[in-house]
């Protein structure tokens, strides 16, 4: 049997603030009952609903189910209080967005350098989640009972280019669910400076905190260890530029990568190029901190332009995936920023 109706509507235009009541079906007796009604109400995560049980918020039959796995009773009326949903801790802030997609599900937005993903110690104002909270305003239903927009993916603040934003639970969990799986498009242009020895390459290795800097992440150094986490990066030599100075021939001075991501871990494609000893132009944890130099009569021009460089040259280039609600295949594109397309036109002097 189908979930019966609302105190006042349907459970599939049900507002927060309202109490959905089901009647639990034969086939669902024995499930546990937080497994079956988050299946009976996709809209809220399983989590969601183990959180409103924890709070008293589900009765059976007008008896209060105060654990997430105690068993479904066929045949008996479920009532679910759902609150409205908390304001969120961060405030919401007007600042300038570029939107490429939105619906009443998620947001697409193409990030600008400098911008933070969310609050955090040392810059609580001026982050994404701040400027979602004033962008999407009643439209956000609450990610886990807290109106605020779902996070499922990040860029460094530094870093530009496209990220994906959930508006409500089932969103988040369709959109996390995809990200568990990596099954998604995700490329990234990167300028480096070097470039790595083979043009193209699949890094496939693990990935530890640094014992030297806990803010970088490394390549284990024992490749049978089971520590750190799987990181894998396709990536494609787009172009060259240049020759190192006081070196043989064949090492360029810089190059434009192509990088696809396979896993998503932190700083990772940052880690993997800087493994490899072609770190991104101007990224001040992962770059050496040793001067460009390359030869030719164009040399200080290009020099100039990379040092000029103030953030890690790192784009996040195109987003595709299928949307999680509606099933679409969606596929975004963002055009290089303007300072990584002049970083590009002076090396390009080389």
């Amino acid at each position: 049997m189908a979930a019966q109706g609302l105190m006042s509507q349907s459970e599939d235009d049900a507002e927060p603030g309202e109490t959905r009541a089901a009647i639990a079906p034969a086939e669902a007796a024995g499930e546990r009952v937080d497994a079956w009604l988050a299946r009976e109400w996709p809209d809220l995560s399983r989590s969601r609903v183990q959180g409103l049980i924890g709070a008293g918020k589900l009765s059976a039959d007008g008896a209060p189910v105060t654990h997430a796995k105690e068993k479904t009773r066929a045949g008996a009326r479920y009532e679910l209080i759902l609150p409205p949903p908390e304001p969120a801790a961060p405030l919401p802030e007007k600042l300038p967005l570029n939107v490429v997609f939105e619906d009443e599900h998620l947001i697409v937005i193409d990030k600008a350098s400098g911008m933070a993903m969310h609050p955090a110690p040392g810059s609580m104002r001026g982050t994404l989640v701040n400027a979602l909270l004033a962008h999407c305003g009643d439209s956000l239903s609450g990610i886990g009972g807290v109106a605020r927009p779902g996070i499922v993916h990040r860029i460094d603040k530094d870093t530009t280019g496209l990220v994906v934003v959930a508006k409500h639970d089932a969103a988040h969990t369709g959109l996390a669910k995809l990200f568990a799986k990596h099954d998604l498009d995700r490329v990234y242009y990167a300028v480096t400076r070097n470039a790595p020895k083979e043009r193209t390459a699949r890094i496939e290795n693990r990935l530890v905190r640094s014992n030297e800097d806990r803010r970088k992440f490394v390549v284990a150094r024992n490749a049978d260890s089971e520590a750190g986490k799987i990181a894998i990066t396709q990536y494609w030599t787009i172009e060259s530029y240049g020759q190192q100075a006081g070196v043989s021939a064949g090492h360029p001075a810089a190059a434009l990568l192509e990088c696809r991501l396979h896993t998503g871990r932190t700083h990772q494609i940052r880690a993997h190029l800087a493994h490899l000893g072609a770190p991104l132009i101007g990224d001040p944890l992962y770059g050496k901190q040793r001067a460009f130099k390359a030869e030719g009569p164009r040399a200080d021009e290009a020099a100039a332009a990379v040092a000029a460089f103030a953030r890690q040259a790192l784009h996040a280039a195109v987003l595709g995936f299928v949307h999680p609600v509606t099933g679409d295949e969606l596929r975004f594109e963002s055009a290089l920023p303007p300072d990584l397309a002049a970083l590009l036109s002076a090396l390009r002097q080389l």
